[in-house]
């Protein structure tokens, strides 16, 4: 017998818009292990120039299946990690984006999923089975094998969140680096700056290519 459970993700997630980096690449403080970047770049790039960087006018766009409408204080806290994170590395932020060396832009993109998992369990009202106990005496025991069983299924219903970072070189309009993190859209509302500009080194640690956290 297959018995359906039909559960579903946190009450509200659809419609709240802080709850999108909860779970996602910007948020550490929201798993239990953060997810690590994924990062790309143009091997034929000469990075060692890279002094300043400018927002590009698109940054900060959410698409998806499941959009989520951001709040501005969101929006400032990332933007505010992101800035942090690379005056860490010596990289100035600048206004003007004439003078940039690149421009960076960030991008939070939503998919809904669904979770399937089966598992069996043993149905109520099990049979006994008679065994030759201890002194000779015979006991009651629960038979496993006799029993009957039942597969559960569980579903449920989560949304999948992508944040990219890209740096863009402003002359040839590519992105010339990427880092991509993904995880579930999940947890409580977080207003720490201290754990946006913990998430944000992370996802900046492989940026420029060959240089660490710490500076140039």
């Amino acid at each position: 017998m297959t018995h359906r459970t039909l559960t579903t993700g946190t009450a509200g997630l659809r419609h709240s818009a802080l709850l999108a980096l909860c779970c996602a690449a910007l948020l550490a403080g929201c798993a239990s292990k953060p997810p690590e970047p994924m990062v790309d770049f143009n091997p034929g790039y000469d990075f060692s120039g890279v002094d300043s960087v400018a927002w590009l006018r698109e940054s900060g766009r959410v698409t998806g299946e499941n959009p989520l409408r951001l709040s501005d204080m969101t929006r400032d806290r990332i933007d505010l990690a992101l800035v942090h994170a690379l005056e860490a590395k010596g990289i100035r932020m600048v206004d003007d984006p004439a003078d940039a060396d690149l421009l960076m832009s960030w991008h939070l993109a939503t998919e809904d999923k669904t979770d399937v998992r089966t598992y069996e369990t043993p149905s109520h009202g099990g049979m006994y089975g008679v065994g030759w106990g201890p002194y000779n005496r015979y006991a009651m025991y629960n038979c496993w094998s006799c029993m009957p069983t039942r597969t559960d299924v569980s579903v449920s219903q989560y949304t999948l969140g992508t944040f990219i970072v890209d740096m863009i070189d402003p002359t040839l309009e590519k992105s010339v680096w990427r880092s991509v993190t993904s995880s579930r859209l999940k947890g409580e509302p977080e207003r720490d700056q201290d754990k946006y500009d913990s998430a944000a080194a992370r996802i900046l640690a492989a940026f420029p290519p060959g240089i660490a956290a710490g500076g140039r």
